[in-house]
């Protein structure tokens, strides 16, 4: 470099002596070069230059070697690195261009002392916008000034990153996620088509599935480190696409492969250069989106493969290393763990958050702390829907002791959770791996049986929040809206992985009739729709309804479940009044709640007689009493006249 830049101040002699009778500032130009060229010369002489002239440093090798640059490019990359780390080469360039203090080369100046002609095409394929320098983000050219006076600079992370530290691109550090990399069926197919120097591979990763911990893993088996990336967490407005150009470029430096996650958003027509820009990076690709590869997207079609949820093994051994012998030891804890659809990076956040929060709780880690971590660690959000958090409570959220129902009713529940958390493996190893790992259930009953709450404690024993489907959203009156807004439905929970729940179901889901007009043909139509798309969701969907006999027939062959919530005779009421009395903190033992009178003479549903309670305790607290029979029968005789039923002759005593 110091060579480079007295031959440059050389061919300006000339200029300077002719201009010191004029300009006798010239003069002393002169000599401050002079000046800082001794200093220079005795600097390099002493140490390895960090550009020498004529052999790159380690450094600058590597990454002609990864960036596929060649001698002139190096040079190039080192005259607009050198005013970011040698500042008497930041005023050496000042002189050169006649400004004052230190200066950054311009395009004309780099070329001169990288000895290219400015008049040949040469400049422009070493500096333009298609130039590999440019291409891998490695160099930028800014400016208004005609191209020649147009500056160079490179990014500060790469300016660090010569410079020895391992600072990360802003850009590239909001985006940047940890990994955990694992050996999976799927691994060996991705490592050899990444050694083979496939420039990108499309991991499809629905929900629960290990996608990032493959690709990951892959890199890992070929003794790569790597660079994960989510862009989903790419802040409103900020740029994208240049973040993952960074992040390639970032991962180039560093030799780690480039894993990018949530890479279905770059399928939007606002990012439609993405996959052309990731397949030119010069580090190998692994893109993991949970949407299937749609040709479109790019010109050649791309190795894909199909990630698959982890397996029993897999799943415990993750949770062993990161909550240790306590994953095992706890039998409550063991079975959590093994109905949670999480990712190994989830496990990993699931598990530390767990120790957060047990710690802030003052209490012991279990099974209903890490639950509880789990629901938390999921996405947010909703299309559509109402995404209900069940969990409530120094104990968490309804449970199975909440729920007072027939016998039959809550095996069949039981059951269906049993399905649920063992569903990933069956469906891996039987003959439903081409279609959905969803279950399906129906609710019937009428009003106040239980439904409702049933749905939050299948979702509470299963880690998971209740997404309720708002209908109100959903069902549009222009033809073809229903199945749109009910797709982006399925699509959000699939995201969050939650309990779908329609309650008021056959609103919805009603009984496909006889065509009489057009309206009739589109409404079968949405019915059809809805059949097949509850057949391929991947997740939970619970559908409950007052009236069976009003939803498709079809309905019934597609549940994994059909449960049906009785009204409740006088020994289930008997247990209703039990379990919610139970739950009032004072009760006035002059005026005794005579539990079995009103259990065999109040004939309503559990929702009624939740009612009759809570209303009775606000009698009681606006009278400043204790509870006692006297708010109960009031409060009955309240909820009879409000449902429009006759009060029985006899009373409730």
């Amino acid at each position: 470099m110091v060579g480079r830049i007295a031959l440059a101040a050389d061919r300006r002699r000339p200029v300077w002596a002719a201009a010191q009778l004029s300009a006798p500032s010239s003069a002393d130009s002169t000599a401050q070069l002079d000046a800082l060229l001794a200093v220079l010369r005795a600097d390099y002489a002493e140490v390895q230059p960090q550009f020498g002239d004529d052999q790159p440093g380690d450094q600058m090798s590597d990454m002609a070697d990864v960036f596929a640059l060649d001698k002139v490019d190096i040079t190039l990359l080192s005259i607009a690195a050198a005013p970011d780390l040698d500042a008497n080469l930041g005023l050496a360039f000042g002189l050169l261009r006649g400004v004052s203090g230190a200066g950054r080369a311009t395009v004309g100046l780099a070329l001169e002392l990288a000895g290219v002609p400015t008049l040949a095409g040469e400049g422009f394929d070493r500096l333009g916008p298609d130039s590999a320098l440019r291409r891998h983000c490695l160099l930028e050219v800014f400016g208004s000034e005609p191209w020649l006076g147009r500056l160079l600079r490179v990014p500060d992370s790469v300016a660090a990153w010569l410079a020895g530290s391992d600072q990360t691109d802003p850009a590239v550090a909001r985006l940047r996620i940890a990994g955990v990399p694992l050996r999976l069926p799927q691994t060996e197919l991705v490592a050899r088509a990444v050694q083979d120097g496939a420039p990108l591979v499309w991991v499809a990763a629905p929900t629960g599935t290990a996608g990032a911990s493959l690709a990951a893993g892959a890199f890992a088996a070929l003794g790569l480190p790597s660079l994960l990336v989510d862009a989903r967490r790419c802040p409103p407005g900020e740029d994208l696409l240049g973040a993952l150009a960074a992040a390639g470029r970032d991962a180039g430096l560093r030799g780690c492969g480039l894993v990018v996650c949530g890479a279905e958003v770059l399928a939007d027509p606002a990012y439609v250069q993405a996959f052309d820009l990731l397949e030119r990076t010069a580090v190998p690709v692994v893109a993991v989106g949970s949407r299937p590869w749609n040709p479109s997207w790019l010109r050649r079609f791309p190795l894909v493969v199909d990630a698959e949820p982890l397996s029993i093994d897999d799943r415990l051994a993750l949770w062993r290393s990161s909550l240790g012998e306590l994953a095992e030891q706890d039998a409550e804890l063991r079975q959590a763990l093994l109905g949670l659809r999480l990712t190994p990076e989830d496990v990993v956040e699931t598990a530390r958050y767990a120790r957060v929060l047990a710690t802030a709780r003052d209490e012991p880690l279990s099974a209903a702390v890490v639950r509880d971590a789990a629901r938390r660690v999921g996405g947010s959000g909703h299309v559509g829907g109402n995404r209900v958090t069940v969990t409530g409570g120094s104990h968490g959220g309804p449970m199975f002791s909440d729920l007072v129902l027939a016998e039959h009713a809550t095996a069949s529940l039981h059951r269906l959770v049993a399905w649920a958390r063992h569903r990933d493996q069956v469906t891996a190893r039987g003959p439903q791996r081409s279609r959905g790992r969803g279950i399906s259930a129906l609710f019937t009953g009428s009003p106040g049986t239980g439904k409702t709450l049933a749905a939050q404690v299948i979702a509470e024993e299963l880690s998971l929040d209740l997404f309720q489907v708002d209908l109100s959203a959903v069902v549009d009156k222009y033809i073809g809206e229903t199945e749109k807004n009910l797709e982006r439905v399925f699509q959000a929970a699939e995201a969050l992985d939650v309990v779908l729940f329609f309650d008021e179901a056959d609103a919805l889901f009603g009984s496909r009739s006889e065509v009489r007009d057009a309206r009739d043909r589109y409404a079968n139509q949405e019915v059809a729709y809805l059949l097949q798309r509850m057949e391929h969701f991947d997740g939970i969907t619970i559908l409950a309804t007052n009236l069976r006999g009003n939803l498709d027939q079809a309905f019934s062959r597609r549940m994994s479940f059909i449960v049906h919530f009785p009204d409740p005779d006088a020994e289930t009421r008997a247990r209703l009044w039990q379990n919610h009395i139970a739950q009032l903190d004072e009760l006035d033992p002059k005026d005794p709640i005579l539990v079995e009178s009103l259990a065999e003479k109040v004939e309503l549903a559990g929702g009624d007689i939740r009612n009759i309670v809570l209303s009775a305790a606000y009698d009681a607290v606006s009278d400043g009493q204790p509870i006692g029979m006297r708010h109960i029968v009031a409060a009955t005789i309240g909820e009879y006249r409000k449902l429009g039923r006759r009060i029985p002759e006899g009373g409730f005593v």
